[in-house]
C-alpha cells in the first residue's frame, strides 16, 4: 500500500513555491495533499498529486530537484486518541515516524495521514495485521 509522493527542493526565495504551482495548475495536475518544511536556504515541498509522472516530468523540465519517496496514507479516526492510539501501536513494533501531514476529506470521518516510516514494509504489515486501513495511491489521487 505505498504511495509515491513528490519531494521537491526549492530555493527560500520569494515567489519559488509559486512557480512549482502554476506548473502544476498549467499541466492540470491537482494536488492532494501536501507538506512544506524549510531552513534558511532551501525548502521541501512534498506533495501526492493527481498525476504523478506528469508532475514529475514538468518539474524536471523546468530545473527543480524532484524526487519519489514512498510513503503510506492511513485512515486514522477523526477524534481524540485517534492518532495516538495508531502512534502507540507503532511504538510499541519499535517503528519509527520519520515525517508524517494530514488531511481531513470529510469532516467528522476520518482523516488522511501521510507517514513516511523509517521501516515502510514492516508497518504495512503491521497496519494489515491489526486491520487498519491503508489508502492505496490510486484511491488517495482521487480524494
Amino acid at each position: 500500500m505505498k504511495c509515491d509522493q513528490l519531494s521537491i527542493f526549492l530555493e527560500n526565495r520569494a515567489g519559488r513555491l509559486a512557480e512549482v504551482t502554476r506548473l502544476l495548475t498549467e499541466n492540470k495536475v491537482n494536488i492532494r495533499a501536501l507538506s512544506l518544511a524549510d531552513t534558511s536556504d532551501f525548502g521541501i515541498l512534498r506533495v501526492i498529486v493527481s498525476d504523478f509522472d506528469a508532475a514529475q516530468k514538468v518539474l524536471k523540465d523546468a530545473g527543480f530537484t524532484v524526487g519519489k519517496t514512498s510513503v503510506v496514507a492511513v485512515e486514522v479516526d477523526d477524534q481524540p486518541g485517534g492518532l495516538h492510539n495508531l502512534l502507540e501501536m507503532l511504538r510499541g513494533s519499535g517503528i519509527n515516524v520519520e515525517y508524517m501531514y494530514a488531511f481531513v476529506h470529510q469532516s467528522g470521518a476520518n482523516a488522511v495521514i501521510i507517514f513516511r516510516f523509517d521501516r515502510t514494509d514492516q508497518a504495512i504489515e503491521l497496519l494489515e495485521s491489526r486491520n487498519i486501513k491503508m489508502i492505496p495511491s490510486e484511491e488517495l489521487c482521487k480524494l
